[in-house]
């Protein structure tokens, strides 16, 4: 799953103040700034507030962080694992196909969802999948 505009969900917890964007200027106001409310991408604050707000909805859906990795989320469902790994703005769900499916709608009911299906890459590794199974071979690098 990829969160489009991932980015712009964060709220910043600094005061942040920006020039009038082109086309938006205040002609008699040009000294005028505006005071941010949510991150922009071009902010170096943009990553950090994004995973806050991921983090916390995920937390509020009843996945735990993995100590080991904190972009690793688990929940056990009717003894059903549900694994969710998040990487900048694509998430990666494995688990039960009901599970899964649930998983989606919630998060498409927070935040702008696109489903890219099933995964073919993943950080640099080319993934096959097949009959319930799933191997990788490792990209060539350019």
């Amino acid at each position: 799953m990829d969160a489009k505009t991932g980015f712009l969900h964060g709220s910043i917890k600094e005061e942040v103040y920006v020039e009038q964007p082109e086309g938006f200027e205040i002609y008699d106001r040009e000294s005028h700034v505006c005071r941010l409310n949510k991150a922009l991408y071009v902010l170096k604050q943009a990553p950090r507030a994004w995973y806050e707000r991921t983090d916390s909805y995920l937390m509020k859906l009843g996945f735990t962080r993995s100590e080991a990795d904190p972009n690793l989320y688990f929940k056990v469902i009717d003894d059903k694992p549900l694994i969710l790994v998040l990487y900048v703005d694509d998430l990666f769900l494995i688990g039960a196909d009901p599970l899964i499916h649930k998983c989606k709608r919630e998060l498409a009911s927070e935040f702008e969802m696109k489903d890219l299906g099933f995964m073919h890459y993943f950080l640099g590794l080319e993934v096959w999948q097949n009959q319930g199974r799933f191997s990788y071979l490792k990209e060539s690098m350019w």
